[in-house]
């Protein structure tokens, strides 16, 4: 079953990215099925810290850019919109060069919060991150848009 209120477009969802920090990373949305959202990231010199590994903030731009997104497909968005309120990532793994991939899977959709899980894993499959992310739903009007 679907978690999609309305069905995200990969398409639409990659020209969101211009002029952004996402396309100043080079992450791009990829898939998406009935219940998670993915993308990839570059491990260059765009997203390397001086050790030459991927850099933890940038493993955290990708959870939060794949959640986000994929929370605000899951409410009436002529209504509500949502917001961050929370995000934390553990980095278990290094990794030097390559593309990342992120996976978005909601743990709550409910009418105030949203909690997703995103999995960034290296080419080999290896988990290198995981965060959670917790979404606020707000009403439209509340924040003036």
């Amino acid at each position: 079953m679907t978690v999609w209120t309305q069905q995200p477009d990969l398409d639409r969802l990659n020209g969101w990215n211009e002029n952004t920090l996402m396309q100043r990373l080079g992450i791009r949305f990829t898939e998406v099925g009935e219940d998670f959202l993915r993308g990839t990231m570059p491990v260059d010199a765009r997203t390397h810290q001086p050790y030459g590994i991927l850099h933890g903030g940038a493993s955290v731009a990708l959870a939060e850019t794949l959640g986000s997104s994929a929370a605000m497909h899951c409410i009436d968005t002529d209504a509500f919109v949502t917001v961050g309120l929370d995000i934390n990532a553990n980095h278990v793994r290094a990794v030097r060069s390559g593309t990342v991939t992120g996976t978005a899977r909601a743990l709550h959709i409910g009418r105030s919060t949203q909690v997703w899980e995103i999995r960034i894993e290296d080419e080999n499959g290896h988990l290198v991150c995981v965060a959670r992310l917790t979404m606020a739903v707000v009403p439209r009007r509340a924040i003036g848009s």
